[in-house]
């Protein structure tokens, strides 16, 4: 709509991840360089976290456009998954049909892809955007795939991307394992105000614009005070601001006009916003913890669930041998009964019991008349 008003050739502040309107700041460089390493050096995985709207799936993005056919990647987007479900996931990215498959079958033929892909000399990667949603129990499968290695290098590099939640989680001393395993861990900060005029700029010049004042240096501290560094909200902060600006005829855009889409966005101070979250996670502790450990509890209730219904199977057969006990108990009673009662065979013994006496009453012979 602003794009002839501005001179524009596209939308400098789309909330689409494109990697061509990627501003690759400090931090992002950092972030950047350690997917790098991990993948072209075999060493286990790294973790990347951040804010909400910080860059992190453009930068995977990135990553995926610079990868050649040496390289074989499984990409998962979607993690509220459980571990079959992550499983099956992960295979579907590596090409491969794992449906109606037990466990013990999936992680036999992701041992076989990888062995044949790591003799083929290709690097495997799996990388994992969103891993803040991915439970205890992937989290360990994750671990336990990053363990299988050579006797020299790891056949599969990992990736786990996310929220600020991953570290919490990664943190928890049932995840000490994984950790150890954890070769580098960064955390993508905001952009400082000193930053916010170049990543402008930057866009600005991707979009085609000649006049690099649209967004004179007063509008850099209330864009910051908005957004606070934060890439999505800066572009969808400026984007307004553009339309307001454009509504109005104006040349460029004024601290006034910022201050103007900020109204209409119903945008508080990005401080006020932070503290608002803080409030609203500390305030409700137990009901956030407690819905946590439900879900997490969930799974492991439905595998008890499926040993409990295979041993109440066995409930007919475990009776009939009870009482089967039962009869032969019954028996060895009478047997044992009946051999109380048989009469015992007795002997006379001398008053010393030196042994038996011989009996020397007189017999009375008959004689035949």
């Amino acid at each position: 709509m602003y794009l002839k008003h501005f001179g524009l050739s596209a939308q400098p502040f789309r909330l689409t991840p494109d990697i061509g309107f990627l501003y690759m700041s400090e931090v992002h460089l950092r972030a950047k360089a350690y997917m790098d390493f991990t993948v072209w050096n075999r060493e286990g995985f790294v973790v990347i976290t951040g804010e909400i709207g910080s860059g992190k799936t453009t930068l995977i993005h990135k990553l995926l456009s610079e990868l050649n056919e040496s390289v074989v990647v499984a990409k998962v987007f979607q993690t509220q998954l459980d571990e079959v479900e992550f499983l099956q996931a992960v295979l579907v990215e590596f090409g491969l049909k794992p449906f109606n498959a037990k466990k013990v079958e999936l992680l036999d033929m992701l041992n076989t892809f990888l062995v044949e892909r790591y003799l083929q000399d290709k690097q495997i990667v799996l990388v994992v955007d969103d891993a803040h949603n991915l439970s205890l129990k992937v989290l360990e499968e994750i671990r336990m795939l990053a363990g299988l290695e050579t006797r020299k290098e790891k056949m599969l590099h990992v990736i786990l991307v996310g929220q600020p939640q991953l570290n919490e989680k990664l943190d928890r001393p049932e995840m000490e394992q994984l950790i150890q395993r954890v070769k580098l861990r960064y955390h993508i900060r905001a952009l400082r105000e000193s930053e916010l005029g170049d990543y402008i700029r930057f866009r600005l010049g991707i979009a085609g614009a000649t006049d690099a004042v649209l967004f004179p240096p007063e509008t850099l501290p209330v864009i910051h005070k908005y957004a606070g560094g934060i890439p999505r909200l800066i572009n969808t902060l400026c984007d307004t601001a553009l339309t307001c600006a454009y509504a109005d005829g104006l040349p460029n855009v004024t601290g006034e006009v910022v201050e103007t889409a900020a109204s209409e966005l119903q945008w508080p101070l990005h401080a006020e916003r932070v503290s608002r979250r803080h409030a609203q996670i500390s305030g409700e502790p137990v009901e956030h913890k407690a819905h946590a450990l439900l879900q997490e509890q969930n799974q492991t209730l439905t595998a008890i669930a499926k040993h409990v219904s295979n041993i109440e199977g066995l409930t007919p057969a475990l009776a009939s041998i009870r009482e089967a006990l039962a009869t032969i108990e019954s028996h060895l009673r009478g047997l044992a009964e009946n051999q109380r009662r048989l009469p015992q065979p007795t002997s006379t013994t001398d008053d010393d019991g030196g042994g038996p006496v011989e009996d020397t009453t007189p017999r009375t012979e008959l004689n035949e008349s």
